[in-house]
């Protein structure tokens, strides 16, 4: 129960990488003090199941410091091994090495829950859900957990639906202090820069294909246009493409799409968005990926059953020959781009992220014994709260509505004056 770590002597190197980004991330600093200060953390057991990187260990650092019990673990593909020994020099439970595999995955994230936790901060909700699967009996005592991914959001609310939810979760991923910057500001930066980095050749005039127009497409497609390339969005919603219309961008069927695509991304997180017939169609030599997303987001287990050979591998980068005899490049193994091949979205984006998941836990302290077990949206002046801490950080600070204003805003009588 006191951790798995590839290698403890790393700690100084991730330590000092972890105090870096905690310089700038003052909205989390800023709501870690009031959790201090109120106590409400003191002695609750917090798991925390995210990429383990020196933001993530910021949270689970400033969660220690006010109180709480917090163990840590991450899948192999996402961790930091300086950053996971830093935090168990800290003395922190640490499951997460980066060798491991999904086998090791699963049980890193067992070994979390048999930590007990009264609250589980997810990403992805793959921690969630194995608690409700593999790990039951903990349930009960349970006061919620949060997620702050589209991605898992969705299972989750489909749990509800089912009734097999026991637990509340606050969706920290709708958030508008999180949804409105981290998604396409911070998402669609990192995934464009991982892109070309990995393919080391210029985006200008290139044509970039976006497989969704949600909150992270849109991201995509806007920093790939900024970069320079001519961006075509597919969508399944008539609304969504529209937007994307709007926006400025060729919107076009995937399989049309794709066969002009240097670069295809998916944005969508669901699985088989890319699937055999869209490799297919890719021009020889196209790279694809995966921003954010989830598992076969691009369904490679399908092509290498119809046939694709992998006949090289740099980097993180992968070339298949397809049964065509055409090549398609895919980066990072089709995994979150931004994440695994990447530095993750910026700091300052994510102190905003992190701020909201210190607000939700707070929140679901708080109202301990009263939330139903359903996915539940931070409440509005929860998230104002967030925002304003965030804001001051900045030097900004927002302006107050008159009596005059507030009069007229909670006012439904017809006004009769000729002006």
């Amino acid at each position: 129960m006191n951790g798995r770590i590839a290698d403890p002597s790393l700690w100084r190197e991730g330590q000092d990488r972890i105090d870096w980004a905690r310089g700038f991330m003052p909205a989390t600093a800023s709501l870690a003090a009031e959790l201090t200060a109120s106590g409400i953390v003191s002695g609750v057991r917090i798991a925390i199941s995210d990429v383990l990187e020196p933001k993530t260990a910021t949270v689970a650092l400033v969660l220690a410091e006010a109180g709480a019990d917090v163990s840590v673990s991450c899948v192999g593909r996402n961790t930091d091994d300086a950053v996971a020994a830093a935090l168990a020099h800290a003395g922190l439970p640490v499951y997460a090495r980066s060798t491991d595999r999904a086998a090791d995955d699963r049980e890193n994230v067992l070994s979390l829950l048999d930590h007990r936790p009264e609250v589980i901060i997810d990403d992805g909700a793959g921690t969630i859900r194995l608690a409700h699967t593999d790990r039951p009996r903990i349930l009960d005592a349970m006061i919620g957990a949060t997620e702050q991914t589209t991605s898992g959001v969705r299972p989750l609310r489909e749990m509800q639906r089912t009734g097999d939810l026991r637990i509340p979760v606050v969706a920290g991923n709708d958030a508008r202090t999180k949804s409105l910057f981290d998604n396409a500001h911070g998402t669609g930066q990192a995934v464009v820069l991982a892109v070309a980095d990995l393919i080391d050749e210029s985006l200008a005039g290139a044509s970039v294909v976006v497989a969704g127009f949600g909150r992270v497409g849109s991201g995509v497609a806007r920093h790939a246009a900024a970069l320079g390339a001519r961006v075509t969005v597919s969508e399944v919603d008539p609304v969504a493409a529209l937007q994307a219309a709007f926006a400025g961008f060729a919107v076009e069927p995937l399989i049309e799409a794709a066969a002009h695509a240097d670069v295809l991304i998916s944005t969508t997180g669901v699985a088989g968005t890319i699937d055999v017939a869209h490799l297919a169609a890719l021009p020889d030599g196209a790279a694809v990926a995966v921003g954010g997303g989830v598992g076969q987001e691009i369904a490679l287990d399908d092509a290498r059953a119809a046939g694709a050979v992998e006949i090289s591998r740099a980097r993180k980068v992968s070339r298949l020959r397809l049964p065509s005899g055409r090549t398609v490049r895919v980066l990072d193994d089709g995994n979150c781009i931004n994440v695994s091949a990447a530095e993750g979205n910026p700091v300052q984006i994510m102190d905003l992220s992190f701020g909201v998941q210190l607000a939700a836990v707070d929140h679901l302290i708080a109202s301990r014994g009263t939330l139903p077990p359903a996915v539940h949206t931070l409440p509005r002046d929860v998230d104002d709260r967030v925002a304003r801490h965030a804001l001051a950080s900045f030097g900004g600070a927002v302006d107050v509505p008159s009596a005059k204003q507030l009069a007229f805003l909670t006012s439904w009588r017809p006004s009769l004056d000729a002006d």
